[in-house]
């Protein structure tokens, strides 16, 4: 098991007791690429550090159209898997698994019993899925104000950074789903993006020109 103390901020606050509780529950578990790990509609698994790979939170209209809110990376927490430990905040949103992912997950009951006898445990959490609203504001201010062409320059450049390379594998489809459009549309505003000499575009792959 991982050290706990090291990934959640909280546990320097938690009593021995609490810690050794909490140590007991949690678990390790690995996730295959593209695994659904979390629906609102479904099971509350409970608060998860991601210690390999990455998660992907994302929303679905009701015409099955995708657009993803934000991603967590390797070292980072995700809060919404364990979203009703939060009974004012409700998030409609699904959690997928990005490659080969491995976490260290603390179970929702064994949480809501330490929450009952440490508030600090609770104002973590609150705080954790606070925090990532701006990262949703700004993909919804995206949405409603930046024209498609930027919106997708936007989210290669945030990939680039992922992949630490310009030239991108990534699929129309895929890109599709990180903006909240349709791959018809992506597709055409990629071929604009590449007569205007900003991308190269490739089977399966993009590069950044500009």
């Amino acid at each position: 098991m991982e050290n706990l103390s090291s990934i959640f901020e909280f546990w320097k606050d938690l009593t021995p007791s609490q810690a050794a509780f909490l140590e007991n529950s949690a678990r390790s578990e690995t996730f295959t690429p593209g695994m659904l790990i979390h629906r609102s509609s479904g099971d509350c698994k409970g608060v998860m550090a991601v210690i390999s790979g990455g998660l992907r939170v994302y929303c679905v209209s009701e015409e099955g159209r995708e657009v993803t809110l934000y991603r967590v990376e390797s070292g980072d927490v995700c809060i919404l898997s364990a979203s009703c430990l939060m009974d004012s905040l409700v998030f409609d949103v699904v959690i997928e698994s990005l490659g080969q992912t491995k976490v260290c997950l603390l179970p929702s009951p064994a949480l809501h019993k330490i929450e009952e006898e440490n508030p600090l445990v609770s104002l973590y959490i609150y705080k954790n899925a606070t925090e990532k609203f701006s990262e949703v504001l700004w993909t919804i201010q995206q949405l409603l104000f930046m024209k498609i062409d930027q919106r997708i320059l936007n989210a290669l450049h945030d990939e680039s950074l992922r992949q630490k390379s310009r030239t991108l594998s990534i699929t129309h489809e895929e890109l599709a789903k990180e903006i909240g459009s349709v791959r018809e549309v992506v597709t055409k505003t990629l071929k604009y993006l590449a007569e205007e000499g900003k991308v190269s575009l490739g089977r399966g792959k993009i590069e950044i020109l500009k």
